[in-house]
């Protein structure tokens, strides 16, 4: 490779945080039952297919229908299908490759974008929409039929599973999706029990906090029969906000301390058979002794948390404010490097009212003390439209 030369790749993770986006030369184009890998020769089988004789055939059936460049893995989809609907996949996604080479020599000059992944609406019902999905419901006439169009040549089947929404309240509250949104943005998260957990996602990891709150173990024998109930229902709930909230990277999970050994392999065993139904890659790590577990999710795009919320322009995201007394003390440290450029005998200090009544009363003194020191008087001016932590100066 050389510099200046025209290469295609792929964009194989999106930038995340800070961290730009993945390429590779490596293509590869999903359909619904097998990607193809048009530069790579390559037959591979889904690990979640887990039936040896169902991965023979399957391997058997696709080394048959291979093309005569690249390689196929099989998608879970694939389980139990025929060899004439792998075909029809296969044979989409070669013509697929086909267009996108013919576009690349027709001419297009780098930087160019060859082809882009279906949206949203279509790639959900591609590789979402299997069949213990009873329907999916859409609230756009528009997307709607333009979503029948593509399953009607896909998964004609499934056409009436298709359902256009055209109720009078917003489709989100009718389902309970924004209450479910609400949730997954908070960083508390309640337990059907009366605990709770705490979820804090940083830059290198994200900590998640198992509290059992009110839960006091009614009817329970003892108090390690509590822990492990709250603990084996923190799990099961963890296991669905990594993947509602979409949390990836290195995680680790502080589980109420249990003293029996055989508790914590029940509780780890449980959160192994939540996690083997994620579509992301997850390894998990024993309890340790001081009762947490590790473990990581692949990340390919951002949470919904990083998505959905930005960072407060005030805390800078620290989530922490200055107390009333730090910014009050800085108004007249401020006071004391300015003092030479405000004209006037007066200095007025516009400030959050919070602030104001705090110079008033409980800081009367500094400010009488500020007056004598630089031989001026000192107005204070409550704004209810001012920020805690802002604040100005004006000499009269």
């Amino acid at each position: 490779m050389r510099e200046g030369q025209e290469v295609v790749v792929q964009v194989s993770k999106e930038p995340i945080g800070t961290k730009g986006a993945r390429v590779t030369s490596h293509i590869s184009l999903p359909g619904r039952y097998v990607v193809y890998l048009p530069t790579v020769e390559h037959i591979g089988i889904s690990k979640r297919i887990g039936s040896d004789k169902e991965r023979a055939r399957l391997r058997e059936a696709i080394e048959a229908m291979k093309p005569p460049q690249g390689g196929l893995i099989v998608r879970t989809l694939a389980e139990g299908l025929t060899k004439k609907q792998l075909k029809a996949d296969v044979g989409y996604l070669v013509r697929l490759w086909g267009e996108i080479v013919k576009k690349r020599e027709m001419g297009e000059r780098a930087p160019a974008v060859l082809y882009s992944e279906l949206d949203l609406v279509l790639k959900t019902a591609r590789d979402l929409f299997t069949d213990d999905i009873e329907k999916i419901v859409i609230d756009s006439r528009e997307e709607y039929q333009r979503l029948r169009r593509f399953v009607e040549v896909f998964m004609p089947d499934r056409v009436s599973a298709i359902e256009l929404y055209e109720g009078e309240e917003p489709l989100f509250d009718a389902y309970g999706i924004e209450d479910e949104i609400g949730r997954a943005l908070s960083r508390k998260v309640p337990l059907s029990s009366g605990g709770h957990l705490i979820i804090d996602q940083a830059e290198a990891l994200t900590a998640i906090d198992v509290n059992t709150g009110r839960f006091v173990g009614k009817g329970s024998r003892d108090l390690e029969e509590t822990i492990l109930q709250t603990n084996l229902e923190a799990v099961e709930e963890i296991a669905y906000q990594l993947r509602f909230r979409n949390i990836g990277g290195l995680i680790i999970l502080d589980l109420i301390d249990m003293e029996r050994a055989s508790n914590r392999e029940k509780v780890r065993r449980k959160l192994e058979q939540l996690l083997a139904k994620d579509k992301a890659k997850t390894t998990l790590n024993r309890i340790s002794e001081l009762g947490l577990i590790e473990m990581t999710r692949k990340r390919t795009r951002e949470s919904l948390g990083r998505i959905m919320n930005e960072p407060c322009f005030y805390c800078d995201g620290t989530g922490n404010l200055q107390s009333r007394q730090t910014v009050a003390y800085e108004i007249l440290r401020q006071i004391k490097r300015e003092r030479l450029s405000l004209r006037g005998y007066s200095v007025v200090i516009n400030a959050h009212p919070a602030v104001v009544d705090l110079l008033r009363n409980e800081e009367r003194a500094a400010v009488t003390e500020a007056e004598k020191r630089y031989l001026r008087r000192i107005e204070l001016v409550p704004k209810k439209e001012y920020h805690l932590e802002q604040f100005d100066l004006i000499g009269k």
